[in-house]
């Protein structure tokens, strides 16, 4: 009979190929698990970790630049007021964040005024926000810590650098994925 009969036994697998299907998806709620997509809960719990790691290193990767008690949306808001050197409305900042409630948005513009790192400006009826030297200062500061910190210990991973190219890309399109279901949700 040939290997592929009935009677065939089972190629061998390497342990870890063994060990990868024999664990339980890592996840934070069980009653959500899908048995069409256990992966998903396991994304979402990565998702979920990685965020707050994320917001805390933006945090406090900002206070080390001189800029201290701020919220993860204040520090990334600045960074996008910097972006491109472009003044930007309030409505280009949260669509491209994908930020939904704009007085939140609103207020962290406001806080970063009061701190002298934003400067608003009217074009007309348009306001627009640019950041102001300070802005700018405490933002290339940042960039070198995040050199120091983060950009270094990743190039200790070259194997790891190269995924994330293709990680972003698929963050992108999940997030898509989220929004449409999220509008599906809405109409229910």
């Amino acid at each position: 009979m040939s290997a592929t009969g009935k009677n065939a036994k089972p190629a061998r697998r390497g342990a870890a190929a063994r060990g990868a299907e024999e664990r339980a998806p890592i996840v934070s709620s069980s009653h959500l698990v899908s048995t069409r997509s256990a992966e998903m809960s396991e994304f979402e719990f990565g998702l979920i970790v990685a965020g707050n790691a994320f917001h805390r290193w933006v945090v406090h990767c900002m206070a080390a630049a001189g800029l201290r008690d701020l919220t993860p949306l204040d520090v990334v808001v600045l960074h996008h007021v910097t972006h491109r050197a472009r003044d930007k409305r309030l409505a280009d900042i949260c669509f491209i964040m994908n930020v939904e409630d704009t007085h939140v948005v609103n207020y962290s513009l406001k806080k970063l005024q009061g701190l002298g790192v934003v400067a608003a400006s009217k074009n007309g009826k348009e306001v627009t926000y640019a950041p102001t030297e300070a802005g700018r200062a405490h933002v290339e500061r940042y960039r070198a810590i995040r050199e120091a910190c983060l950009i270094d210990a990743l190039h200790a991973h070259d194997e790891l650098n190269r995924d994330i190219g293709e990680l972003a890309r698929l963050l992108r399109m999940l997030s898509g994925m989220y929004d449409q279901a999220a509008r599906a949700a809405a109409s229910m």
